[in-house]
């Protein structure tokens, strides 16, 4: 049963050798670049990747989508640049999609940052649907993007090997880049903001990062964590509330 593995990625020469190589089991792999440039091209066409490239444009479910149109196999499989799909999950991978009676499958992911693997908080309870049918469904939202399948999916037990932004200088990145994003959809879905949700969706998101989740159990990498997902939450209502303050 023929499986593609579709990788979107932009200057991501730090990490693609790691995630390439732990997809070398599958069919094909498929690059959709944004135009980097760096090395990131070379090193997956050396690793018999198929490099596809098309412009972002703020639009992650159209980029997901434009590489599942290039998809031949049966199956696809969606991993960012920054993760690995070990030996155990690939074995599982297989395992599954050859007894599978579902459309789809959930997988969970485990976050290696500042140094350890995070083991509570909001990162550990992630389930992501990466592997499906080709022909199940379209990704949706161009921020925080949903593969919309139809049918059944499953859950995988072995997760996908995470390793994000391992400083806090590109976390502040990413959460700046995604909170703009993120608020200008739901402006565009007419969503509005109040103050409470200002003040009170950050305060929430922390305790239930730091608390209910008990990421106080990471120490101080679970705390950081806590911190800076509440920071994010706090962005994105902030910046929807300025974007509405405009358009009064």
């Amino acid at each position: 049963m023929m499986i593609s593995a579709v990788v979107l990625s932009h200057n991501d020469e730090k990490t693609i050798i790691a995630c390439l190589e732990s997809l070398s089991w599958c069919d094909e792999i498929i690059i959709v670049d944004d135009f980097s440039v760096d090395k990131t091209i070379d090193i997956a066409k050396k690793l018999g990747a198929r490099v596809c490239q098309r412009h972002l444009a703020n639009d992650f479910a159209a980029q997901r989508n434009f590489g599942l149109t290039h998809a031949k196999g049966e199956w696809v499989l969606f991993v960012d640049s920054d993760e690995v799909v070990s030996e155990a999950l690939q074995n599982e991978i297989k395992e599954s999609i050859e007894a599978a009676k579902c459309n789809g499958f959930y997988l969970k992911r485990r976050d290696f940052i500042f140094g350890r693997y995070l083991r509570h908080g909001e990162t550990n309870r992630v389930r992501l649907l990466r592997l499906a049918k080709k022909e199940a469904g379209d990704w949706m939202r161009p921020v925080h993007e949903i593969w919309n399948i139809e049918g059944d999916a499953g859950e995988l037990s072995t997760p996908l090997e995470h390793f994000p932004h391992q400083n806090v200088a590109q976390f502040l990145e990413e959460i700046n880049r995604y909170s703009t994003l993120n608020a200008r959809y739901l402006f565009t879905q007419k969503i509005g903001v109040t103050w409470w949700q200002v003040v009170g969706y950050p305060v929430g998101k922390f305790f239930l990062n730091y608390f209910l989740y008990l990421g106080f159990l990471d120490g101080t990498a679970g705390a950081t964590i806590a911190i800076l997902m509440s920071f994010h939450s706090f962005l994105v209502r902030a910046k929807l509330w300025q974007l509405w303050d405009k358009a009064a």
